[in-house]
């Protein structure tokens, strides 16, 4: 019988700031039957997909996205802030609440007309994801879909990934 992840998400009031709720991921991870789940799920979605790559924007991306990568034998590319990649990269900017950020990926991460998910542990805003997809379009890559564990809706990060398929576990 399935588990509802839901009981493996804690919901933390007013963190980082007042009037926000954050959703830890930490219990599902600390659980081994919910870690468990949530990644099987993530490697059927992207097993259909046909996937031959993963990328994950640090530090949660990982988290979702190696294991689903080991469990199908295929790669997994991290998207890195500034200074975090040895070699040549390339750059995708998204806006901030008060600024830009940056990611950044190796040039060498993505074989042009490869199968990409891109993964991550929530879908906020979409920034950092859209940028995630930028740098794999930039390579060549073909985004066939991205994978989250939760989608926080009210946030409107689906408007900016809309031209994807997706897969979200879990909604708030």
């Amino acid at each position: 019988m399935a588990l509802d992840l839901r009981d493996y998400v804690a919901s933390i009031q007013d963190f980082p700031e007042k009037g926000v709720t954050f959703r830890d991921i930490s219990p599902l991870m600390g659980d081994g039957e919910a870690y468990h789940q949530a990644t099987d799920e993530i490697i059927k979605f992207a097993r259909d997909k046909g996937v031959e790559m993963i990328v994950g924007p640090e530090a949660r991306g990982f988290i979702v996205g190696c294991p689903v990568a080991y469990a199908l034998g295929v790669g997994f590319a991290p998207a890195r802030k500034k200074g975090k990649l040895p070699r040549e990269t390339v750059k995708a900017t998204y806006d901030l609440e008060y600024g830009e950020s940056a990611l950044y990926l190796q040039k060498d991460a993505i074989k042009p007309g490869q199968k990409v998910l891109v993964t991550d542990d929530l879908l906020a805003t979409g920034g950092t994801i859209a940028a995630t997809i930028r740098l794999v379009e930039q390579l060549g890559g073909i985004v066939v879909g991205t994978a989250f564990l939760i989608e926080l809706k009210d946030l409107n990060g689906r408007e900016k990934i809309k031209d994807y398929d997706m897969l979200r576990l879990m909604e708030y």
